[in-house]
């Protein structure tokens, strides 16, 4: 896994550069799962548009695009759960995003540490992660 490190952030013709290599929907936006660069959990999953990675990228503060607000969110405004880009990784078609994160607190709005806390089982899901702080 990558070090927690501070990020650098890109020059602006790098920046442009990324948003030129990036495929957004219809609607402008592209998914990005963000991945706990310490110990390779899977955090969540939200949508960015193009203000979203240019904020990234520039602040290094993780922000995202809220379809049910049609607004930008940074990861952490609110609840103080934070997240800051340590390395930004696109996939072969440019059609979605890898954010390696050092994430400070709950990463889920359920108050636990990854969005991915349930799991199949044979008869019914289970909750394989609890939360890690009480609201």
């Amino acid at each position: 896994m990558v070090k927690s490190a501070s990020w650098a952030p890109p020059g602006a013709i790098v920046i442009e550069e990324a948003l030129a290599a990036l495929q957004f929907d219809g609607q402008g936006l592209i998914p990005a799962v963000a991945q706990d660069a310490t110990d390779g959990r899977v955090l969540m999953l939200a949508w960015m548009n193009r203000d979203a990675v240019r904020a990234s990228l520039e602040t290094g503060r993780v922000t995202y695009w809220s379809r049910s607000r049609a607004a930008l969110w940074r990861k952490g405004d609110t609840s103080g759960h934070t997240q800051t880009l340590v390395n930004f990784r696109i996939d072969c078609d440019g059609d979605s995003i890898l954010l390696l994160v050092e994430q400070v607190g709950a990463a889920c709005h359920t108050n636990r540490h990854t969005c991915f806390y349930r799991e199949l089982g044979p008869d019914e899901w289970v909750e394989i992660v609890g939360p890690d702080i009480k609201p």
